[in-house]
This record gives C-alpha cells, structure tokens and sequence, in this order.
C-alpha cells in the first residue's frame, strides 16, 4: 500500500462511519462562547481584552474565499501573500512585526499551533474554509497560555463540530480558469457524531506560473461520554503552486503579471491526527487534553537555479489541562491549569547545497486565574514558564569555491512569563487594563548561521530569547444602533529576533517599541444594512542603538477597512468592503534609507441569493484592477527594488445545494 494513502484512508472511514438514521446535535452557532481567552469554551468571558470573533454569518457575507483574506478587515492585522493565488503562502502580521511576523503570531486551529518549528508558512490548504465556525482574534501577547510565538496575539480557528446530519456541495468557477470543488456533510444520535469537510481549488492564476490547487478533507468524529466526549479531529491536504518570483522595479512597471521564474514549482502534502477528550469531573473541575500528530513532505523545483529543495517536518504535542471554578470564599473564582509538551524535527535536503536537520522539544507549565469581586468587576492573573531544547545540525560539503565542514550544536533556554489585568463591565460599556511580560525562542531557521569571514556554517547558539513587556488599555460600548471597540497598547521588546541584511545573518536586535490604537465598530445603520469600520495605527519602531527612532520595516502606521452589507432578503444579499493599507519601508530597510512601498486601497463586492436549497454568491475582488504590492523589498545587489504584486480584478461564482 501507498503508505502517503494511509493518513486520508483513516479519515475517510471516521467521516463515514456514521449511524444510518442519525438524529440532530446541536447545530447553533454560539458566537458568544470564546475559548481562546481561557482555554475551555467560556461564555461572557471577563478576561480583560478585547476579543474579535469572525462569525460563520460573518464569513458568509464577505467577498474573501481563502481563509487568510478573510482576516484582512480586522483591526491591528495585516495580511500578506507572496503570489495570491488561494492564500497558499500568506501571512498574518498582529501588532506590526514585519518580516517576522510568521514567528510572533500564533495562529491554531481549535487551540493547537498551526505554526511550523522553522520558518515555513502556516498549512491554510488544512483548513477548509467551509469547515470554519468562527474565528476569534486576541491581540497583545497569548503567552502565558499559549507559550512561544504569542507575542504579537492569537488567531484560533474553531471549526464546525456538530453532527446535524446535512450533506451539501458547492461548485464555483471564475477569472483565470478557477474552479472550486466543496462538499460537507454531518451525522449524530445521541452516542455521537462524524463530520467531513472536503474542498479542492485550482486556478491559473493572475501572473505568469503563479497557477495553484489545493486539495483537502477534514472532519472530526466523536463518542458522547455522559457529559464529556472522546473525539479524533483529522485533515489531509495537498496542494501545489508555480512560484513566479519577483519583478525589479522596471519589470514591475511595465508588466506586474509577468515572471522572473517561469518554471519554478513547488509542493506540499501532510496530514494531521488529534484524539482527545473532554471530561467533566464533578460539578467544578473540568479536564481536557489532546494528542496531536502531524507531518508535512515539501518539494521545491528551482529550474531557474539547477536546484531541487525537499523538506520533511514532524510534530506531536500532548496538552493536557484543567479548569477548577472553586470559588473564593463567597466570590466567583476559576483557574485554568496545564502542561504543554510540544516536539518537532526537520529534514531538508538540497541538490546544490548541504543537506540539514534540526530537532526542538519544548515544555511548559501555566495556569491563569479570574476571580469576579464585585458583579462586572473582575481580575486575572497569569504564570508560564517554558524550557526549550534545540539543536541543528548540517552536512561537510563541497562546492566549486571550496570545503565547507559539518556544523552541530544545540542550546537549551527556559523563559517565564506572567499577565495580570483587571475588567470592569457595567450596562452596556465595559473597560479594563492588563501588563505583562513575554517571550520567543528562535525558529530551527534561525538556528543555522555563517562565519562572515570563512563562510563557513556556524550554529546561532548566541541568539538570546526574545523578551518583552507590555501594557494595554481598553474597552466596548453599545450605545443604540453602534458596538464598538477600542485599545491603546504599548510592546517594548528586548533581543528581538530577526534577520539583518546587513550582516546577513539571524541577530539579537536593538530595543524595539510597538504601540498604537485599534478601532472596530458595528453600526446598525437601518435593519437590513450593517456597516463595520475599523482602523489601525501602528507605530513600530528601534528606540536605542544604530537604528534609534527608525521604523520597522513593512509596517504601515495606518490601515483602515470598512464593510457594508444590505439584507434584501428575497432580493438578495450585498456587500461591499473597501481596505486601505498605507505607506511602510520597505523590507530590510532598517535605517530608512529608501523609499517607501506605496500605499493602497481596494474594493470588493459580494452579493449572494438564496434559494432554498439552491443559493449562488458571486465575487469580484480588487474590483477597480488596483496594481499594488503587499511585500516588496530593495536588493543591495541590484541596487533597485523588488515587487511581489497581488492579484488584480477577479470573479469568482459559486452554486451550492443543500441536500438535506
């Protein structure tokens, strides 16, 4: 048997091991319940922070169909793809960190770390789109709960886990030969549940090889046990993707869709396996933990450079925790508490370089504490600490311009971290004020170094852990028709981790500062038409050493977006969404010398008729074809800049029907 056959023949028989005559769970969305803020589903958290849940309503009425897209309206984020097509490649930045912002913005799907050990990109072909229930973002440092890459905040991903038998497909075709391929379906009875989520994309794409598909089944199963549950949650995925390269500033101007790599191409496939179980222990301690097993084969073909680069990374995890709601004396209180194990290798293979490897097992205990003193007003306090192992390792190797030896090493750090907030919520306002402290350890990229002055590899052992401190304000209120949000924050960080082109190595830089102002509102303008509005400004900058006062790169100090959706029920429905991101330097420009990447703005629209059960969306995305470039950099060895250009006007149309 094709043992890369095993992971999807397992999840194929979980989805459809269903009870022929299943009867309905519980199938309401309940956008109040959050759990990233403790952990454990909370209704009416009073964890002090302002938490942004996506809806499924809310995902529905969007133009986006990729999940990173989907995010790009929420205050104090920004999104950024190297080729578009499908959001394959994308990254998401919380709080402005630039180039580093895949390593300090935890992304997981239903709590578990989606973020890779080294400096890959988030699996998003995992995560059907059609899969999600609701996205909920928590901005500011995650790491007392969550630990490493935290920093910048937290986007948990829950996915849909109920067993309503359904079963649905939905087709779509646009611009660019784009095909999209959804099925779903459901079954459950009082003994349990399975779901399935299977999707397939492919498109030609906008640029010259930037052609893309992506294929993907997910679900989860599960067996009732009085009032807790055992489940397995599963995904397997596939995709593939041309890899166009970026333009100089000339080609850039004259043709954005064109290619530098015309052949270049890459791959990727894995799965992923989590059992876990949820118990309640009498009427106040709740105990929850998951396995998880993931692997991930990557190929890379660079005809452009004779080269061939293959990747294979593992991880496992085992996250046990409790919830105790023990009271305090006549008061309210409950602590979370848990163990975090986490353990990760990487193989990389190249055909005109040495072959490497790199192992990192990390540990971590922590528990967090609210207790509600007075009705409306209540505190939180928080611990972690973390211990992390690491070691690289990296082949001899011989080239035309000489011998280089094997490199080894390995380091081993521990960090602590701790948060403390109080929140008061009175009739329709509520305010609260949080401090803390936080932490992130180098990537296994960021362990393999180079002697500048022999070339020969060096293992980044002096790399300290980056540590930082942080304070925020903030609050919400409902006054008639309009809910809003609103924070002030301020992150200074110490030894943050981050490649200097420069000295072309991975350093320790200077002292950073992070601070700003995040806005969202939801006006209820009539009742059939919604607007939501939010802005960002951000400011990112060194504040001691050579680059004192200057801007991080790739941060723009404004960003703005608003949505517009009018209900006409039998008519249909429509949305517009407008986001503008403003100016920022360019990557790699610490010292500011250069010019800055211009800003942008762009509109999509959305309209969507209902049926029953048909229903058709159709989408038009950058509808007024606005050329612009969410990442771009100046190359010292050409002396001119470098472009990644985003996709220009775009059509999608979908059918979908509801069998049951």
């Amino acid at each position: 048997m094709n043992p890369r056959l095993t992971p999807l023949a397992a999840a194929l028989a979980i989805a459809f091991a269903a009870p022929a005559h299943a009867q309905a769970n519980n199938t309401a969305d309940l956008d109040t319940v959050v759990v990233t803020a403790t952990r454990f589903s909370e209704v009416d958290t009073n964890v002090p922070s302002n938490i942004s849940v996506i809806t499924r309503d809310d995902i529905r009425k969007t133009p986006a169909y990729d999940l990173p897209s989907v995010l790009k309206g929420a205050a104090g984020l920004d999104v950024r793809a190297l080729y578009g097509s499908l959001g394959i490649d994308s990254t998401i930045d919380i709080r402005g960190f630039g180039e580093t912002a895949g390593s300090n913005t935890l992304i997981l799907l239903d709590g578990q770390r989606m973020n890779p050990i080294d400096m890959g990109s988030v699996s998003w072909s995992a995560i059907p789109l059609d899969s999600v229930q609701r996205i909920e973002i928590v901005r500011g440092a995650g790491t007392v709960l969550y630990g490493d890459k935290a920093t910048g905040g937290v986007v948990n991903i829950i996915t849909d886990k109920s067993g309503a038998p359904r079963f649905g497909a939905t087709v779509g075709f646009g611009s660019y030969d784009t095909q999209t391929i959804d099925l779903n379906g459901a079954a459950g009875n009082e003994t349990g549940y399975v779901n399935a989520f299977a999707h397939y994309a492919h498109t030609d794409g906008w640029r010259q090889n930037s052609q893309a598909e992506q294929a993907a089944l997910s679900g989860r199963g599960g067996v009732y046990i009085g009032k807790g549950e055992a489940f397995v949650d599963y995904s397997v995925y596939n995709d593939r993707s041309g890899l166009p390269g970026y333009l100089l500033s000339a080609a850039y101007a004259a043709n954005p869709r064109a290619s530098t790599f015309p052949q270049d191409s890459q791959r990727s496939d894995g799965y992923r396996l989590r059992p876990g179980v949820t118990l309640p222990i009498g009427d106040t301690l709740r105990f929850e933990a998951e396995l998880s097993m993931e692997r991930q084969n990557q190929h890379a073909n660079y005809v452009s450079w004779s080269s061939e680069a293959s990747r294979r990374r593992d991880n496992w995890s085992f996250t046990p925790r409790l919830r105790w709601q023990h009271g305090l004396g006549g008061l309210k209180s409950e602590t979370v508490a848990g163990f975090d194990y986490y353990s990760g290798e990487v193989d990389a293979t190249y055909t005109t370089s040495a072959s490497q490897s790199a192992n990192q097992d990390s540990s971590g205990v922590y528990f967090q504490n609210v207790t509600e003193w007075l009705p409306g007003l209540a505190t939180t306090f928080g611990g972690r600490s973390q211990r992390m192992e690491q070691s690289a390792y990296q082949e001899a190797y011989s080239a035309w311009y000489g011998m280089q030896p094997a490199m080894n090493g390995s380091a081993t750090y521990t960090r602590s971290a701790w948060d403390l907030g109080v929140s008061y919520a009175g009739n329709g306002w509520r305010a609260y004020g949080k401090g803390g402290t936080t932490f992130r350890f180098a990537n296994t990229d960021e362990l393999f170094g180079y002697d500048p002055f022999t070339g020969n590899p060096t293992f980044a052992g002096n790399l300290k852990p980056q540590t930082g401190t942080l304070g925020e304000i903030g609050g919400s209120v409902a006054l008639g028709p309009v809910k809003a949000r609103a924070a002030l924050y301020r992150m200074d960080l110490e030894d943050e981790i981050a490649y200097d082109g420069a000295l072309f190595a991975n350093v320790n830089l200077d002292k950073t500062r992070r601070q700003g102002l995040e806005l969202e509102a939801d006006w209820r303008i009539v009742p059939s038409v919604l607007a939501r509005l939010t802005y960002t400004y951000a400011d990112a900058t060194f504040r001691e050493g050579a680059y004192d006062g200057k801007q991080v790169p790739l941060v723009p100090h404004n960003k703005a977006a608003a949505r517009f959706t009018w209900d006409g029920a039998a008519i249909g429905q429509y949305s517009a969404v407008v986001n503008y991101v403003g100016q920022r330097y360019y990557s790699g420009d610490y010292a500011n010398a250069y010019d800055k990447l211009g800003s942008y703005t762009t509109v999509d629209f959305m309209a969507a008729w209902d049926f029953k059960p048909w229903s058709i969306t159709a989408r038009l995305l950058n509808a007024f074809d606005k050329m612009y470039s969410p990442y771009a950099g100046y190359s010292t060895f050409r002396s001119d800049y470098y472009y990644y250009p985003a996709d220009g006007r775009t059509f999608l149309m979908t059918a979908n029907y509801n069998f049951r």
